[in-house]
Order: C-alpha cells, then sequence, then structure tokens
C-alpha cells in the first residue's frame, strides 16, 4: 500500500504484459494502459498550460480594482483569525486572486477526473478525487469527504497508478 492508502498496480513484465495474466489477454490491457498513459500526459499538458497562462495573467495585470471574488468578504475571513489586527490594503487583493487560483486549480483537476469517467458534468465526487490524488491539497480531505461506496481504486483503470498522475506543477519562468 501507498502513503494514501491505495493498493500498487499490478507488476508488468515486457512490454507491458501484467504478472500472472494469460498472454491472449495482454493486447486488451496493454492498448488500454496506453490510452490511460496518453489521457494522462494530456491533462498534465493542460495543466502545465493552466500554470503558464496564471503566471501570465499576472504579469500583464495593471488593473487591481477588478475582482471575481468580493473583497469585503475576503478581508472579512482574514479577520476571524484573532491574531490578525490590521490588514493592508493590498493584502486582500492578493488573497482573493490566491483564492481564485486556488479554486480554478482543484476544478481543473475535479474536471479531468469527470473525463477519466467519461462524464461532462462535474460532480462533488470529482473534486473529493483530486483532493484524494493531489498531496498539496490534503488540508481539504477531513472538510470533502468521499462518499461511501465509492473508493478511487473502484475508478481507476486496472494498472494505473495509484497516486496523482497529475502532479503538482510549479512552473517556474
Amino acid at each position: 500500500m501507498d502513503q494514501k492508502g491505495h493498493g500498487n498496480p499490478p507488476q508488468v513484465m515486457g512490454v507491458g504484459t501484467p504478472v500472472g495474466y494469460p498472454a491472449a489477454a495482454a493486447a486488451p490491457y496493454q492498448a488500454y494502459h496506453h490510452l490511460y498513459h496518453q489521457q494522462q500526459q494530456q491533462q498534465q499538458q493542460q495543466l502545465q498550460l493552466f500554470w503558464a497562462d496564471q503566471y501570465r495573467e499576472i504579469e500583464q495585470t495593471t488593473d487591481f480594482k477588478n475582482h471575481s471574488l468580493p473583497l469585503a468578504r475576503i478581508k472579512k475571513i482574514m479577520k476571524a483569525d484573532e491574531d490578525v489586527r490590521m490588514i493592508a490594503a493590498e493584502a486582500p487583493v492578493v488573497f482573493a486572486r490566491a483564492c481564485e487560483m486556488f479554486i480554478l486549480e482543484l476544478t481543473h483537476r475535479g474536471w479531468a477526473h469527470a473525463e477519466e469517467n467519461k462524464r461532462r458534468t462535474l460532480q462533488k465526487s470529482d473534486i473529493a478525487a483530486a483532493i484524494t490524488r493531489t498531496d498539496v491539497f490534503d488540508f481539504l480531505v477531513d472538510i470533502v469527504p468521499r462518499e461511501e461506496g465509492k473508493e478511487d481504486a473502484i475508478n481507476r483503470p486496472m494498472g494505473a497508478p495509484a497516486t496523482d498522475p497529475l502532479a503538482y506543477y510549479y512552473v517556474q519562468q
């Protein structure tokens, strides 16, 4: 078992034939395994493009008055911490942008999970799967629990890795 409690994928010998599988069963497995890895690579590329676009957008921002999230609400949340005494005018603006990026990435990862399951509707289970698969979102595991009876292993293709195929990317300039 890995650190997230998932089983390891079957051991593979040669070019993708699972150990213990008859040779006749290898062809469909190899094709499915190849398709799965192709999909994961595409999702990784999409995530890298997402972060590159985020950096580009940040660098080009000159108007700090338009926000997707209400600054008054952000400031109220910041003041909820008893250790916070004063808040500089720029802090809620930066915090709001960070929240937007957090929501966008979580949604992006959830959407990737929905597409893996051949759905076009984002569900709570997709967000929960994105949280479970991404180490940086571990702090949300108790806030967005997985639905009972829907284990990630059931939705994962045979032989697919249990850990996040969309490793957290930080694109440096």
